[in-house]
């Protein structure tokens, strides 16, 4: 008996520990752009001010990055994974392709053991011969790239756990393919659109490797890569303009999870009731 209840103790005090933990960060993210002379150290200002977000948006470069550049990249980025991985899953689930389970594990693998940054190189010749370089294009297709397999093989387990006989009713009835996946199979595929859309969102609006190498205008660079407008010469960073910048980054994809989970939560699915 003595030996449970110290186990619950040691259990919350364990909790507790990871809780402060992981808090301590955050409250200086919560602090610091509302501080002039805000440093890496947790620290309540004495007088709270907006002049960090004033000098933030003084700054055309960072502004059009955050507002423009990488909502064009990120945008792209989830409405092409979606589709294509939608598609492409149903196509491998409802097909009859030879093989079909063996490519779609290969496709896993290469994407697991071939990471974005040992294939920038081969990305970077593909872009440029591709006549897209320095274009907002080229960013896109590369970062749909890197996200298909993943999205393609959540989608297909989606697919999977769809029953058929859905689309054979629809079929008796004289429905076409294109139909049968319009009005049919797509609202039913809600949820793990939703899941792969907001997945590609965040990995392209994160993106910071893949807009460097191919993007050499600064004014059409993202706001991961426009973080250096507020570095000094010699590297050191502005540590009230870099967390005032750092929370103006992170609200657009908060703001699409908090949407997503007030307007689905948990309560979503799809649009054929059983």
């Amino acid at each position: 008996m003595k030996s449970g209840w110290l186990a619950r103790v040691l259990s919350n005090i364990l909790g507790v520990a990871l809780a402060l933990f992981f808090l301590v960060p955050m409250l200086w993210f919560v602090f610091a752009p509302f501080n002039e002379h805000a440093t890496l150290s947790v620290r309540i200002p004495e007088n709270f001010t907006l002049n960090n977000f004033q000098v933030v948006f003084s700054n055309e470069t960072a502004v059009r990055s955050l507002l423009q550049n990488s909502v064009i990249i990120s945008g792209g980025v989830m409405v092409l994974t979606a589709l294509i991985a939608t598609l492409a899953a149903y196509g491998f689930s409802r097909g009859s392709l030879p093989g079909r389970e063996i490519i779609t594990y290969i496709l896993i693998l290469f994407s697991s053991v071939v990471t974005g940054t040992a294939s920038l190189v081969p990305i970077f010749v593909l872009i440029y011969n591709l006549g897209m370089f320095n274009t907002y294009q080229g960013v896109i297709l590369a970062t749909v790239g890197g996200m298909l397999p993943t999205s393609i093989f959540i989608m297909r387990d989606f697919i999977d756990g769809l029953p058929r006989s859905y689309e054979e009713a629809a079929m008796v009835s004289g429905a076409s393919p294109l139909q049968i996946f319009r009005d049919i199979v797509f609202p039913t595929l809600r949820p793990g659109v939703l899941v792969v859309a907001v997945m590609a969102f965040v990995s392209g609006w994160g993106a910071f490797l893949t807009p460097l190498i191919l993007i050499r205008n600064a004014s059409m660079r993202p706001a991961s890569i426009a973080f250096y407008q507020f570095y000094s010469d010699e590297g050191s960073p502005n540590i009230p303009l870099v967390s005032t910048y750092a929370v103006l980054y992170t609200l657009p994809a908060l703001l699409l999870y908090l949407f997503i989970n007030a307007r689905y939560g948990f309560r979503f699915f799809g649009g054929i009731k059983q």
